[in-house]
């Protein structure tokens, strides 16, 4: 690494993680000056009854709470603007978010407009908000999306079928609750998918141009906890160690890309995403591969590194054959946990291949990946994506 470098690392969330944390989240609300909670819940959480536990909390504290469910996969601004306007018709004052990326990323965006003028969308990009918002208390139900820790919000406007990135330290969680029971009813083929998506966090944060020593040290750990625990996560998911691992890795991911950002499948998933309906962690599982393939030759040690994490024997082995095995280990943990084969079973176009890519050229992540691409380069990795998991 250059010495002439500088780098930064800011980290504003408070971070419990443990077993059994989340049973003290009114605590934490009444030690943030707390009195009257927003509490955001994904659907789907609180129809499986795990957000029942911290209801319980909530309730066996005295401390008022107002429930907003009105969360969709790929978090709405409509739900947004609705959030906010419950919470001040409540006098709500804190924000605890309860379920997976797309509730905590709504809970978040809430409590920024709580004390901001205007729609979130004003604030698309980063560093743009001017105020702090209202306390909030994330719980993560998946291990994955790392929302808990992270300076961004992903927000959709489905209609426009556009998607859009808020990053700010103002868009941070004050404490994040980290409990691994939480992640336990979670089902495989969700598990699988966001664990996938924590794995390329730490990835693409590994080999891009903005790496550093702190963010290098999280890529590896959670690499080494996904290599260890997502197969188990997933096939045997009552199983609390891999389940902690998985959350750890989740975790310790996003505190990587937070300063660093990411890369080429994370560039090419937002205007997938907004556009046809797969989620995240499915698109991103589903191109990371072909992109580790294309960008082999920007890092190849590195691509090494991770070849090693995953158990391949790369003794006498050139550079490159080496970095390739990379590749094919990661094709073969995509396969083993059941990610779905190619972006076309989802409705994406051959056609439509060309503007995806322009727009994913306009995101925030291709400046840093590790080979500059081309608009047709990008086209050609979503192309050997479209009709199954390994694009040959």
């Amino acid at each position: 690494m250059d010495y002439n470098r500088t780098f930064s690392y800011e980290l504003p969330t408070k971070i419990e993680f443990g077993v059994g944390v989340s049973e003290r989240v009114a605590e934490r609300v009444a030690g943030c000056r707390g009195g009257r909670v927003l509490l955001v819940v994904d659907p789907g959480v609180l129809d499986a009854g795990v957000a029942d536990k911290i209801v319980d909390t909530l309730e066996n504290a005295s401390m008022p709470y107002v429930l907003f469910s009105d969360i969709e996969p790929e978090p709405e601004a409509r739900s947004i603007v609705d959030g906010v306007e419950l919470a001040r018709s409540e006098g709500c004052d804190a924000v605890v978010g309860v379920g997976g990326g797309s509730a905590l990323d709504s809970a978040k965006a809430i409590a920024v407009m709580l004390e901001n003028e205007g729609h979130i969308r004003d604030y698309a990009g980063q560093n743009l908000v001017p105020n702090p918002g209202v306390p909030i208390i994330a719980l993560p139900t998946t291990a994955g999306t790392g929302s808990e820790v992270t300076i961004w919000s992903v927000i959709s406007e489905k209609e426009e079928k556009v998607k859009y990135g808020v990053g700010s330290p103002y868009m941070t969680a004050t404490v994040a609750m980290c409990d691994p029971e939480l992640t336990l009813t979670l089902p495989p083929h969700i598990t699988a998918s966001t664990g996938m998506d924590a794995l390329a966090h730490a990835l693409e944060s590994y080999v891009n141009k903005t790496t550093q020593p702190i963010s290098e040290a999280l890529s590896i750990r959670a690499m080494e906890l996904v290599a260890r625990s997502l197969r188990t996560a997933v096939v045997a998911g009552e199983n609390l160690q891999a389940r902690w691992d998985m959350l750890a890795a989740s975790l310790a991911a996003a505190l990587a890309f937070n300063p660093t950002r990411l890369g080429l499948a994370h560039a090419l998933v937002m205007p997938i995403g907004a556009k046809y309906k797969i989620p995240h962690s499915v698109g991103v599982a589903i191109l990371l591969p072909e992109v580790m393939h294309y960008n082999l030759i920007g890092n190849l040690e590195k691509f090494v590194t991770i070849a090693r994490i995953f158990g391949e024997n790369t003794e006498g082995l050139s550079l490159r054959d080496a970095a390739e095995l990379s590749v094919k280990t990661i094709r073969q943990l995509s396969e083993d946990v059941g990610i779905p084969d190619g972006l076309a079973r989802y409705g994406v176009e051959e056609e439509r291949l060309h503007d995806l890519a322009k727009a994913g050229m306009a995101t925030g992540n291709v400046p840093v990946n590790p080979r500059a691409p081309t608009i047709d380069d990008l086209e050609g990795i979503m192309r050997r994506c479209m009709a199954n998991a390994d694009g040959r």
